[in-house]
């Protein structure tokens, strides 16, 4: 799924396990129709539990936490539940079960599992939360490329505005408790709620550090765990927002090779032309905008277009705005969904870790990654609300470590713009003889089903559906379709 780097615009994790109280009972689900907005299928079903906002407070103040379920329809092969999350965080997980089929899950893992989707405290059907941010302030996009010490001073106070927002919306009360550690502690309700003593996981990008937390937290209630383009140990924390300028220096290549080999869109003969070609235009579009497309959004364009394994629609961008014409708009989602998803991306990154607070150290970043990531390092090293975030995290973070089951699976792509694989490494490497990991040689976000590559899919079906990893890390090689 597309991602715009503007709606990365923040970072950071954490907590250590507050386990709920023995006391505190779920609820009983009762299945239903999802609610309006949901993907219209005669399978999902949706119920809403409610959890504590402050786990450390069971019996006070509650919020929602929507959820829903594809039943498996083979009773004799069902062996549980498998949670799932799509990314993010901010991003709804509600309707991920159906995206899961309409992409081709594994009939044999539809068997094995009740498929389950939610989406997470702050986010869509569940209690939301707002930072009453308006079009303008979400046009912004991917962080702004700062070109010196000046634009990052710029920057900053619109981040301090954006902060503000959501400390003084009527949803502020809730920022310190919509984060990772406690919506791990909310899929545990659930799995307590489903009648589970154990849960199977499938979760991407920001799901993978979600996962991670789950498992560390409740390692004995975990089962078969894939995560798939993996955050580091910390999450989306400042060096993770960091790693989009490594990631997008690691899938470029790709692009510019497919870019030269189509002389049809007038980009380059070469990679290096196209690469030529890529600062060209951001500095002109700098100069002179098209329809408000500045060199920033051209960058955040870039970076966007090659989470996916078909490039052909970005070089077709490229080439419009080569011609001065704006390039196709995407279908966007409702205005109000949108302010959801940077509201509670904001909620969750700045609640997690504290961030530095000087402005210094960021145009200090900004001056090391313009340099070091060329492409989109000034933009992603840049400040962010959460210099400016009004609480300090009400708990630290998750340490993941190797203790606990044998019992996760993590899937890479080598060339992944969004959570690179220098990162996924280091996942690897705090979780020891817990993982292994199947490495893929091919580009884009995302690797089980969301690619073709047979050998990378066959491992992760095999594992969801019998529990055999490979006996050591894995690296798929690149196959041609």
């Amino acid at each position: 799924m597309r991602k715009t780097l503007l709606v990365v615009a923040v970072a950071v994790l954490g907590a250590t396990a507050v386990v709920p109280s023995a006391a505190a009972t779920p609820n009983e689900p009762t299945w239903g129709p999802c609610p309006a907005g949901a993907f219209p299928t005669p399978d999902l079903e949706c119920t809403t539990l409610k959890v504590p906002l402050d786990y450390r407070d069971p019996d006070g103040r509650k919020i929602d936490v929507a959820v829903s379920r594809l039943p498996s329809k083979n009773p004799e092969k069902r062996r549980g539940v498998l949670l799932t999350n799509p990314g993010g965080p901010g991003g709804e997980g509600l309707n991920y079960p159906q995206l899961l089929k309409l992409v081709k899950l594994p009939q044999s893992v539809l068997d094995e599992y009740d498929i389950i989707g939610f989406d997470p405290r702050g986010v869509g059907h569940s209690t939301p939360v707002t930072c009453d941010l308006t079009p303008a302030q979400m046009a912004v996009g991917n962080l702004p490329y700062a070109k010196g010490p000046a634009d990052v001073v710029k920057q900053a106070a619109l981040a301090k505005t954006e902060a503000e927002q959501c400390a003084n919306a009527e949803t502020g009360s809730m920022l310190p408790y919509v984060t990772t550690a406690n919506t791990a502690r909310d899929m545990d309700r659930i799995r307590q709620a489903l009648g589970e003593s154990t849960v199977s996981y499938l979760g991407a990008s920001y799901g993978t550090y979600l996962g991670a937390v789950y498992t560390t937290m409740f390692p004995e209630r975990s089962g078969r765990f894939v995560l798939d383009s993996n955050l580091g140990p910390g999450g989306y924390d400042i060096d993770a927002m960091r790693g989009f300028g490594r990631g997008m220096e690691d899938r470029f290549p790709d692009f510019a090779k497919f870019a030269a080999a189509h002389p049809e869109y007038g980009l380059g003969s070469t990679p290096a032309r196209v690469t030529a070609k890529f600062h060209e235009l951001a500095a002109r579009l700098d100069r002179n905008p098209v329809e408000g497309l500045t060199g920033s959004h051209f960058r955040g364009l870039t970076f966007e277009g090659l989470y996916v394994t078909d490039l052909t629609s970005l070089a077709e961008d490229w080439q419009a705005l080569d011609q001065g014409r704006a390039p196709k708009a995407p279908e966007l989602p409702a205005e109000s969904s949108v302010e959801n998803l940077f509201a509670a991306r904001f909620t969750v990154l700045c609640g997690d870790t504290a961030w530095p607070r000087s402005v210094a150290s960021y145009q200090l970043d900004v001056a090391v990654d313009r340099i070091r990531y060329p492409l989109l390092g000034a933009a992603s090293a840049n400040i962010a609300a959460c210099a400016f975030w009004p609480s300090a995290p009400v708990e630290p973070k998750v340490r993941i470590t190797d203790r606990g089951p044998a019992n996760v699976l993590m899937v890479q792509n080598e060339r992944d713009p969004g959570t690179p694989l220098v990162n996924a490494r280091k996942l690897r490497a705090a979780f020891g003889e817990r993982a292994r990991m199947v490495t893929i040689d091919q580009g884009g976000h995302g690797a089980y089903l969301f690619t073709p590559n047979q050998c990378g899919n066959t491992a992760v079906t095999e594992f969801l559906v019998t529990g055999s990893r490979p006996a050591h890390d894995l690296s798929c090689a690149a196959e041609v379709h």
